[in-house]
């Protein structure tokens, strides 16, 4: 069974995804006061629900803080579109 985890790489502004130890994709932003703009989203494995569980993760952590999306990249918009349980995070 492969090992998921997520967490937040503040120093270089993004959320990382790990299969097994190994990175397997990122989501980059930016922040400016209380809102955390994604920008772009990468994953180097497709098909396996690593860029799924990596978007979930940083807009579950980003919602925690009280802090507010804006889903420049389109992975993370498209992710939005089909999670609307999570679209609060947008301020919409």
């Amino acid at each position: 069974m492969t090992a998921v985890s997520v967490s937040d790489n503040a120093e270089q502004s993004r959320f990382e995804v790990r299969l097994d130890g190994e990175l397997g994709g990122f989501a980059e932003y930016v922040v400016d006061g209380d809102v955390v703009t994604f920008t772009h989203t990468e994953v180097a494995v497709e098909g396996k629900g690593l860029g799924g569980a990596l978007v979930k993760h940083a807009l579950l952590d980003v919602r925690e803080r009280g802090l507010r999306v804006v889903p420049q990249c389109s992975f993370v918009r498209g992710y939005l579109e089909k999670h609307p349980e999570l679209a609060e995070v947008t301020g919409e």
